[in-house]
């Protein structure tokens, strides 16, 4: 059985999407809770930059050659090396990767610009190359680019300023004779052209964590909708119960106009559709699988938004109908997850990566909650301790149709397994 996909956006990567969509602005998230929208417009980014790069490559190439005549042999191909090799893998990571691996690759080419001008005064002579300015000088954009799509604003403004104050040393170094108008004419093109394209990718950003924040807002309020409307059906089909069927049989009954076997049959068929409303009317909140995922996630990122919450789907997913109180189990079996690992996972000197794989199928739903950090062994944890045995094992336990399970090992991580199934099975 192969999995159908995941569900549409925005479901599939809603999230804290304020902060989600807003590393860019300094504050510290992880991409993976990053919304749909948001992530798109990296890949593309990315993907775009990758492939400009290449071809920046290939045009200047006659003059990196040309220029290479005045310096050391091996410093054409390394600064070359330096500054072009990140762009192809930025494309190829572009494509399939996570965002956090595309932003990694684009600060790596984005350092990889300011090291190849580094490596400038000990290559080449002042004042030697023949030309109007050396190749790296107008290198600066591409540098720029991949520096607004791997840090925070700040960061990369920090960026920008270095990078212009570089490039218009080093034309002035190995071009140009030293005056204030030329140190200031060669800073002012440096820096003009790239906050410019700063300005660009900070938009985009910026337009797609918008979008992403007006889609998990409209799945909220669709969500709540689809509740209230789904009531008020209930209500009005109750009343017109009342008034078709129960008084309708109490009419007839109290003319005693009506043949015995006619009126049993009615007062009956009233009866088993009280019934049927007595037995909806004990659960009238029943979650989807959209409004299931966004409550499942929010209960996580309430406690920390850069954990990744992935969602998967298989064939049927949405006949998924949760009810309130079982989602709030789960949620609440799932969040302890969470905090138990915030609070005894940590590795000293070492970063631990969490994240929530939610698969929704026909009628079920499983959540798998794993951390790489310190682990334990699950044989020598006691019964009395609340944080497993109670508020995880037994919540689920206690769960119709839900079951928990712990798996750890020390050094090893932790993963807790939560199953819920509608019809009682695991």
């Amino acid at each position: 059985m192969t999995a159908a996909g995941t569900l549409d956006a925005p479901i599939v990567r809603t999230g804290p999407l304020v902060r989600t969509g807003a590393w860019w602005r300094g504050h510290s998230v992880s991409e993976e809770t990053g919304a749909v929208a948001f992530d798109r417009i990296i890949r593309r980014l990315g993907l775009s930059m990758g492939i400009g790069g290449m071809i920046m490559g290939l045009v200047d190439l006659p003059e990196i050659v040309a220029q290479s005549r005045v310096a050391p042999a091996w410093w054409a191909p390394v600064a070359a090396l330096l500054v072009f090799a990140g762009f192809p893998v930025l494309a190829a990571v572009s494509i399939r990767w996570e965002p956090r691996t595309i932003r990694a690759v684009a600060g790596a080419t984005a350092l990889g610009y300011l090291a190849a001008l580094a490596t400038l005064p000990f290559a080449v002579d002042a004042h030697s190359v023949d030309a109007t300015s050396v190749w790296l000088y107008r290198m600066l954009p591409l540098g720029m680019l991949t520096a607004a799509l791997a840090w925070p604003l700040l960061v990369a403004a920090g960026y920008l300023l270095l990078g212009s104050v570089a490039v218009a040393l080093t034309d002035i170094y190995l071009v140009e004779d030293f005056t204030a108008m030329s140190a200031l004419s060669a800073f002012a093109r440096a820096f003009g052209l790239s906050t410019l394209l700063l300005w660009c990718v900070v938009s985009a950003l910026g337009a797609a964590a918008r979008v992403d924040r007006e889609s998990a807002r409209a799945s909220r309020q669709a969500a709540s909708s689809a509740a209230a409307s789904a009531r008020d059906h209930e209500r009005s089909r109750f009343a017109a119960l009342i008034h078709d069927a129960v008084l309708s049989t109490l009419l007839d009954a109290s003319r005693g106009n009506e043949r015995s076997a006619v009126l049993h049959r009615q007062a009956e068929h009233t009866l088993e559709q009280l019934d049927e409303i007595r037995v909806a009317a004990r659960e009238p909140d029943v979650l989807d699988a959209r409004a299931a995922v966004i409550f499942l996630r929010s209960a996580v990122h309430e406690i920390n938004p850069a954990i990744r919450f992935a969602t998967r789907t298989w064939p049927g997913f949405d006949d998924l109908r949760m009810p309130v109180h079982a989602a709030t189990t789960v949620a609440s079996a799932l969040a302890e997850a969470v905090r138990n690992s915030l609070r005894h996972a940590a590795v000293a000197g070492q970063p631990v990566h969490r994240a929530v794989t939610c698969t929704i199928s026909a009628g079920s739903i499983r959540l798998v909650f794993t951390d790489d950090g310190a682990g334990f062994d699950v044989r020598r944890v006691s019964a009395d301790r609340l944080g497993i045995s109670v508020s995880i094992l037994g919540r689920m336990r206690q769960l119709s149709g839900g079951a928990g399970f712990v798996e750890s090992q020390p050094g090893e991580g932790t993963t807790v397994t939560l199953v819920w199934g509608g019809d009682g099975s695991n």
